[in-house]
């Protein structure tokens, strides 16, 4: 028999290693687009897109979806397709090693694939993104704001409300959310994205007032000027001096966060059996807001 050292922290490791490359991955506009249906987020199909004659004509490749399934609609001169496909999974017949078959509204799908791996549900980490909507209210549609508040304040709710049963019955378990700090300074014109993400914010601490006597500890990181090609795009805010200056000017950090920085943290949380931390909403924006410089004098 092979004599193997023991490496207590291999596991950890690999856990941050595999949540490193989750978000780095999860930011880039196409890469990893079937993860994110995988998880339940907004999946984003190959789209091509080319004018023919006086036309505009869009091809977009959408396996597995059902034509009645799809959704087309065009508001406000934003063009929507929206898609459902189904998951075909047969309990007791096969362990699964990865699930990309989820049905677009079954959380507790998700929720059960993942325990039927292991029998156990240690940590779930609700990684949501929708487009923010800036433009001033009276512009805004309605349909806006629901959909907004769909992907960034029902989603959460009910993946964790799917999660609650197995994590009960285990004895524990670990909910980390995603969300944003940008409302310790609004935007104008941001009322719809203000709204969703501190929304989703006041989720978590009422999920930690409910769920800590089950020994389930819900936490929440609330990154901004965080590099993602969604909301901060290499392009503008890294290889642009004009976008260099505006995040030297704005974040006391000096830069964007990195996808791996703020992978780190969300392991800890993922991870940590310390589940009297509960109910913590950690902001990750380098110092981000700060005020600027009083000119003048200095020591007042």
């Amino acid at each position: 028999m092979a004599i193997v050292r023991f490496e207590p922290f291999r596991d950890l490791m690999s856990l941050q290693d595999r949540m490193n490359r989750l978000f780095g991955e999860s930011y880039r506009a196409q890469q990893g687009a079937e993860d994110d249906w995988a998880l339940g987020g907004t999946w984003a199909p190959a789209v091509d897109i080319y004018e023919q004659d006086n036309n505009i004509v869009i091809k977009a490749e959408l396996p597995g979806v059902d034509p009645k399934d799809v959704d087309i609609r065009l508001d406000n001169n934003v063009l929507t397709i929206k898609g459902e496909r189904h998951a075909e999974v047969k309990t007791g017949e096969a362990s699964f090693e990865r699930v990309e078959r989820v049905s677009g509204k079954s959380f507790e799908l998700l929720v059960e694939a993942a325990w039927a791996v292991t029998g156990r549900v240690d940590a779930i980490v609700s990684n949501d993104h929708f487009p923010a909507i800036h433009r001033p209210t009276v512009d805004a549609s309605l349909d806006d704001l629901r959909q907004t508040l769909e992907k960034l304040v029902v989603g959460p709710f009910a993946l964790v409300k799917a999660a609650i049963p197995r994590m009960r019955h285990q004895g524990g378990g670990n909910l980390v959310l995603v969300t944003s700090c940008r409302t310790k300074l609004p935007m104008h014109g941001g009322a719809i994205p203000d709204a969703a993400r501190d929304a989703a914010n006041a989720l978590v601490r009422s999920f930690s007032v409910e769920l800590a006597p089950l020994n389930i500890a819900v936490n929440a990181v609330a990154p901004n000027f965080l590099y993602s090609e969604a909301y901060y795009p290499r392009a503008i805010f890294i290889d642009h001096p004009e976008g260099r200056d505006y995040v030297r000017s704005s974040v006391p950090a000096g830069r964007l966060g990195r996808p791996e920085e703020i992978g780190e943290l969300i392991c800890f949380l993922a991870s940590t059996q310390s589940r009297f931390l509960t109910g913590a909403v950690i902001d990750f924006s380098g110092g981000w807001p700060a005020a600027a410089m009083r000119p003048g004098k200095t020591d007042d």
